[in-house]
């Protein structure tokens, strides 16, 4: 799932390094909202502003984990 999810975001934000231990920071509004929507029409899931979070948003592995607590919380 992580490489599915970066490869997505790749191609969606080339100019973010989904490597940085600090990627909330180098997200604007526009890059945070282009991630809640496509991972929210990938997975079915509903991800809301409160979701965008410097915790949720911190790194690549918080990106997934926050997918599958919501997955999780769907089934």
């Amino acid at each position: 799932m992580k490489e599915k999810i970066r490869t997505m975001l790749e191609d969606a934000l080339p100019l973010v390094d989904f490597d940085s231990d600090f990627l909330f920071s180098e997200l604007d509004s526009l890059g945070v909202t282009t991630i809640l929507m496509m991972l929210s029409d990938e997975f079915g899931i509903k991800l809301e502003a409160q979701d965008a979070t410097p915790k949720n948003l911190k790194t690549l592995d918080s990106i997934v984990r926050m997918v599958e607590q919501k997955l999780n919380q769907t089934s």
